[in-house]
């Protein structure tokens, strides 16, 4: 997944307008975007988009958002959603692996009811919206198989710091937040699985969002989520891997393939050992997922 974008889970039109975006995923929102008293309409639009968008011959991959495991309601959303067979389950303000754990065993009692397949619903937890989060990084690893990625949010944890902003006069984050973001590849790199970037609030500064795009690509995140459909051909464009870098990487592996018994090999100047072949292999990998 390069693009993930949010929908509010109680708007059939902009749902629809999500499936038409290009975007890899669509993330159902069951939370922040719903208001309390229409959750439970939201819940029933949302389990019949799932079982209109699953019918279409091609289509994104279907995530909902469910509420947090703290607030009560999460059993209700996976009761409404899980009928529909979403790809996965975002859980946001997650704390630590036992909370992807505990959402896990839901699912696997749902899926036993609706007669899904067995593991075929994944989690994506948001894991640093919580000063606590950040502290239960470590613990991704092993917590489930159905992990499918780690990403993190600055607007909650903003909140939850008590802080005046998350960003400085510039765009950069401040440092509570950068140190969150790089936390958020060490434990996704540990557990692994795929790092998604998160939002880009200010939707209308498109430079500033290419720019977030490139440093996030940069850094080792693989994709990132939008909260506008506008956001989606930038992230989409930025995330595939580029003709000239794809090139490289089959110079890379085939140098190294010729010369089984080298460390170390020289291709344009440049000293090349182990780390460099597992980069390109990875890429590779990558560009035969997006072209599948």
């Amino acid at each position: 997944m390069r693009s993930l974008l949010f929908v509010p889970g109680d708007s059939p039109r902009k749902q629809q307008k999500g499936l038409a975006s290009g975007a890899d995923a669509l993330i159902l929102d069951l939370e922040d975007s719903v208001a309390l008293d229409a959750k439970p309409q939201a819940r029933e639009i949302t389990r019949a988009f799932l079982a209109e968008a699953r019918a279409l011959p091609r289509r994104p991959r279907l995530i909902v958002r469910v509420n947090a495991l703290t607030t009560g309601l999460t059993e209700a959303d996976l009761d409404a959603v899980m009928p529909g067979a979403p790809d996965a389950i975002m859980l946001p303000k997650s704390e630590s692996g036992s909370d992807t754990g505990h959402l896990a065993a839901k699912i696997a009692v749902r899926e036993a009811e609706c007669d899904l397949p067995d593991g075929g619903t994944r989690i994506i937890p948001i894991a640093t919206e919580t000063g606590k989060g950040i502290f239960g990084l470590g613990s991704y690893a092993g917590a489930t198989h159905r992990l499918d990625a780690l990403t993190w949010g600055a607007e909650d944890l903003s909140a939850d710091l008590g802080a005046e902003t998350n960003r400085l006069p510039d765009g950069h984050y401040t440092d509570p937040y950068r140190l969150a973001r790089s936390l958020t590849l060490f434990a996704a790199a540990s557990a692994q699985v795929d790092a998604i970037d998160t939002v880009f609030t200010a939707f209308r500064d498109a430079e500033g969002f290419r720019a977030e795009c490139l440093a996030a690509r940069r850094d080792g995140f693989t994709g990132k989520m939008a909260i506008h459909p506008d956001q989606v051909a930038t992230i989409n464009e930025v995330f595939s891997p580029a003709p000239e870098a794809l090139a490289r990487a089959q110079a890379i592996i085939a140098l190294f393939a010729a010369n089984p018994g080298v460390g170390v090999i020289g291709l344009d100047g440049e000293m090349l050992d182990r780390p460099h072949l597992i980069r390109a292999q990875r890429l590779l990998a990558r560009a035969r997922k997006l072209a599948e």
